[in-house]
């Protein structure tokens, strides 16, 4: 783990959260720096809302250290929660008030809170402000708990599935908001089951699986650290592998796992595209069915946890 000069935003270290024999949490190492947006993805049951629930002071390690914004979440909590903002998914919210009363009475607590009118317009709240809260349906709930967590400008923000529920609209402005505040320096730790919203948004990801983070960098950093990135083509069996494997670009393997069908693997871009086809118009090949797949941080999820992430 690594930190960009200062205090980390949230640094555990051998955090440990048991219920009874069982531990939620065991032995888990997080470094989130500062004004960055880190997204900690895991299948159901691995730890990770347990985590962000000690972060934010609701529970109670059992052992390890923890720091958020330098303090003590579970000894310093009146200092800390004034600082951080959280998006809770149910409760919380008296069921009669409306949702714009809601968000004013929220901006109210904060010295410098956001414009509560343009905050409310920009996340589709405008149109029903005036509806009680139990009167909302699930997408707005979701709008409004994302609007609660921001309004009071935090420092840090923890954000449990910002998106579910929404339309691709209301899911587009949900990440430009998160752009902005990382770009006002707010650090951002949120919970998704989208990987391609960990990949369009975070800087840095955190994998948590049976109560540990067993892999963090960037999205790209771990694309790169998983199975390599595979180009596919057809052609007439037998081609002179070694040939095609000495001309390719160092890294890079190619092979036949079936006549007439060759697999390379290797940094896929467009060098090593370029490459294939003029080897191939160079010893009269026909290449078809050309096909390239990136490695996705899907892949190294499901490399790592052998598991879907909705699983």
């Amino acid at each position: 783990m690594h930190s960009a000069g200062g205090t980390p935003a949230v640094e555990a270290v051998g955090l440990v959260k048991r219920y009874g024999g069982t531990a939620a949490v065991d032995g888990l190492d997080l470094t989130v720096r500062t004004g960055t947006v880190t997204a900690v993805l895991g299948p159901n049951g691995a730890g990770k809302t347990t985590t962000i629930e000690c972060c934010e002071g609701y529970r109670v390690p059992d052992a390890g250290r923890l720091r958020v914004l330098g303090l003590d979440p579970a000894t310093q909590a009146a200092t800390l929660r004034p600082r951080i903002g959280v998006m809770l998914q149910e409760g919380g919210i008296y069921p009669g008030i409306r949702a714009l009363e809601m968000l004013r009475h929220v901006a109210g607590l904060h010295a410098h809170p956001l414009d509560v009118p343009e905050l409310a317009e920009r996340l589709g709240l405008d149109s029903c402000g005036r509806t009680p809260y139990r009167r909302l349906s699930g997408g707005q709930r979701q709008r409004l708990a994302l609007a609660l967590a921001v309004v009071g400008r935090p420092e840090l923000v923890f954000l449990d599935e910002p998106t579910a529920g929404l339309d691709p609209q209301a899911r587009h402005a949900t990440w430009d908001l998160i752009r902005e505040l990382r770009a006002d320096g707010v650090t951002t730790v949120l919970t998704t089951h989208f990987m391609d919203e960990a990949e369009e948004l975070a800087d840095e990801v955190a994998i948590v699986d049976a109560g540990r983070v067993i892999a963090h960098g960037s999205p790209a950093e771990l694309s790169r650290g998983g199975s390599a990135d595979v180009l596919r083509f057809s052609g007439r069996p037998g081609l002179d592998l070694a040939s095609l494997r000495a001309a390719l670009p160092a890294g890079s393997q190619a092979e036949e796992p079936s006549p007439g069908n060759y697999r390379i693997t290797g940094d896929v871009g467009p060098r090593l595209l370029a490459t294939v086809t003029a080897w191939c118009a160079q010893h009269g090949v026909l290449a078809d069915r050309i096909s390239t797949r990136r490695h996705t941080l899907e892949d190294v999820f499901l490399e790592l946890t052998g598991k879907e992430l909705r699983s």
